[in-house]
Order: C-alpha cells, then structure tokens, then sequence
C-alpha cells in the first residue's frame, strides 16, 4: 500500500527516523488519501518526545507541549508533530487530567476516536491499520476504536463528530456506536459552545446535510440545537431538510434554510435565528447575514422592477441573488413546486441584474445629489436634509430616469 506523502512531510518523517526515533503520517491524512482526497493538513505521529523534537528541528513552535504536539516548520509551512500518548482519566467529558508519553504506537492509535482516524503510514513500514480502519473505509462505516462508551465518556464531541463525518464522507454509523452515541449524548451539554459550532456546520456544509436527521434520531440535537426537535414534531422538520438539497454548500444558505421556518412569521424566525446563533457564539457578520434573509425569505414583494429596486434600498443588495437561491430551494423542497412562485423568482433575478448592470439608483448613496447641493441651495442643515434626500430617493426608487443633479435640485427646492 502506497501513499503519496508530501515532500516536506516525508522530511519530517525521514529526520526523525535518522535521528533514531519511529515517525508516520495520522489520522485524517492517511484516511483522506486512502479515500483518494487531497489531505487538508498532515498530521505526524513519532516516539520523540517534545523536547527531543525541538532539538532535532532548527525552527518549531511550542503547539501544545503539555499534550505532546510540537509545530515544525519548514519553509513558511507548519507540521504538527505529536508524540506518541496515552490520555489519563477524563474529568469534563473533553480533556484527560494528564498525559502519558509512550514508545508505543499501538497504544497511541488506540486513544483515537474512530478506525477510520486510528491509521498510521510511513514509507518505510506502509500502512499501520490496527483496528480495521481500511475495512470500514471500504464498506463506508463510521465506528469507534475498541469499546464506544469509553471513546464517547473520553470526549462526549466524538458523538457529534461520529455523525459529522458520516454526512461528510456519505457513511453509516456503526450499530454500536450509534447506540453509545444515543445513551451518552446528553453529555454535550459539558462541552463549548464554540466547540459545537464548529462541528454542527460542518455537516451542515457537507455533502448530506439532511443527515441532521441522523443527529435528532440520535438524541443530540435535542442538546445542541432543541428548536430543530421542535421543527420535527411537524412537517417543517421534513421539509428544512429537503430543502438543504437545493442549496450551496455554504453556511450562510444552510442556516438559512435551517431557520427559516422555526416561527410562525419571518420576524420571529429572524429573532429565534438571531438567538440560536448568538448561543452558539457565532461571528456577527454570520448573525447579520443569516437574520437578514431569514426576515426576507418569503420574498414578499411584487413581481415588478420597481418593486425589486424598493426591496433593494432596503436590504443588502448583495445578498438578494442569495435570496431567491433559499427561496427557490423551499419551494423544490414541496411535492408539486408552484411554478408561478419558480417564474416569479426567476423574473426577480433578470429585474435584480438588470438594475445592477445600468447601475440604477438604490440608495441615498447612488443619488445624483448630496446634502451639500442642498445646502448650497439655501437648506438649513439638519434634519430637513435628510427628508430631502430620502424623498430623493423614493422618487428615483418610481423613475430612476430622474436620477439628475438638475431635476432633483429643480423639484425639491424650486417647487
């Protein structure tokens, strides 16, 4: 079994070999290559301990010494280099209370979390495949190294991680594993917010979003997210994740469609989306993004170019594409999709393109006057300026043709 290790990988592997000590590649590199996917980042694996690393490598940065890692780098590219451990008892369902530096790479692997992270390869010795990682790439099961419940007790994320992973490579959960996961997944509730997050949107941004499914039927969402285990009492459950398979695997569109329906009106789905997010310490830009379509998801205007250039000056233009792409998405989501809802939003998209390329007026911005030609006109600074701008842009708004310096001027000061 031959891998095809990067060069600056195979160094790091080489120099410690040359140094006396045992190196490979781990985890998700060596699970990724097998599944023939370029490896995000590549993971080293060696009985060197910490300090014996960093005497071996000019340039390193102290990772996580505590916890064995080491980053080296080479050229302008870091490597974490881990030694090989075994993790001591788990007291908050996350870290262990202390770390054993071993010689041993079997009992390395064996602290990981599922067969198919537990392999390791180097070179010299092929593949290192102790409990059947290889096996279950090939018959596409996620399923925990040795006894779940103890994995699972380790650190209570691995049960999300075990459902995240399935959504991202299309995988079953093994049985076992599926039911240590239902057992422990109260659990969650000890581990971060942020640490949640960031493996909720990894599946959600996966090939199989609809595998959040797998996650309610699992007990976990009714922790992590219980507004959804709300959505799935109904047919809004069933619809939400229908509708993730006309979406972008992208955040923003997937939460969107996530939150879009959890209330009874746009405004209170915006507020609960606004809640959940700030819970699960999103970033703001995500928040405003997110809340923003989700108030706007219904498309609620006329099917007219002056209607789209009113909803325009109202919310971020950038984001209107975005909008008809969530909207669109729902309505495929039903078993007899409306095709006049389908032609209304395609005839939005031509309006929306049309107004960007001739440039037409959408905002106090864009107008051909500024509160300066008004005050040059004999206008008291102030609050009247504002008034006269936005009644500016309502008028433009109707005719953008009188978008001019001189009509504006002429028919708000001479009249």
């Amino acid at each position: 079994m031959k891998i095809e290790v990067p060069k600056k990988v195979q160094t790091i592997i080489r120099t410690l070999q040359e140094h006396g000590y045992d190196a490979y590649a781990v985890g998700g590199c060596v699970r990724d290559s097998l599944l023939f996917r370029s490896p995000a980042d590549w993971d080293i694996t060696t009985s060197a301990k910490p300090l014996e690393v960093k005497e071996i490598f000019k340039r390193t940065v102290d990772t996580g010494l505590q916890h064995g890692t080491v980053t080296v780098l080479i050229e302008k590219e870091g490597f974490e280099v881990t030694t090989y451990r075994i993790d001591g008892e788990y007291e908050d369902s996350r870290h262990p209370k202390e770390v054993i530096f071993t010689g041993n790479l079997e009992e390395d692997l064996k602290r990981r979390d599922f067969t198919i992270n537990a392999m390791a390869y180097n070179d010299a010795v092929g593949l290192v495949d102790v409990f059947g990682g290889r096996q279950d790439l090939q018959n596409k099961i996620v399923r925990c190294v040795g006894n779940p419940q103890e994995r699972f007790t380790e650190d209570a994320l691995r049960i999300l991680r075990a459902v995240r992973f399935s959504a991202q490579l299309g995988f079953s959960i093994e049985e076992k594993t599926k039911e240590a996961a239902k057992i422990l997944a109260p659990t969650l509730k000890n581990i971060s917010a942020e640490r949640i997050q960031t493996e909720l949107l990894k599946l959600l941004v996966s090939k199989n979003p609809h595998y959040l499914k797998t996650a309610w039927e699992m007990g976990i969402t009714k922790i992590v997210l219980p507004e959804f285990d709300a959505m799935m009492e109904t047919d809004k459950g069933e619809k939400t994740l229908k509708a993730f398979a006309h979406t972008n695997a992208d955040k923003v569109e997937r939460l969107v469609v996530l939150f879009a329906n959890m209330e009874k009106t746009p405004e209170k789905s915006r507020d609960l989306a606004k809640k959940i997010l700030r819970r699960l310490r999103f970033d703001n830009d995500t928040i405003n993004k997110v809340s923003e379509l989700v108030l706007w998801h219904t498309c609620p205007w006329e099917c007219t170019k002056k209607a789209v250039r009113i909803v325009l000056s109202q919310c971020t233009p950038s984001l209107f594409p975005v909008l008809l792409h969530i909207h669109r998405a729902e309505l495929l989501a039903e078993e007899n999709p409306n095709e006049e809802k389908l032609e209304f939003l395609e005839r939005s998209r031509q309006f929306y393109e049309e107004i960007i390329e001739d440039n037409e007026c959408i905002s106090i911005k864009m107008l051909a006057v500024s509160g300066k030609d008004f005050i040059e006109r004999g206008v008291e600074p102030g609050k009247k300026i504002g008034e006269l701008l936005s009644s500016c842009l309502t008028l433009v708004l109707e005719n953008p043709e009188k978008n001019t310096r001189e009509y504006l001027l002429s028919h708000f000061t001479d009249n």
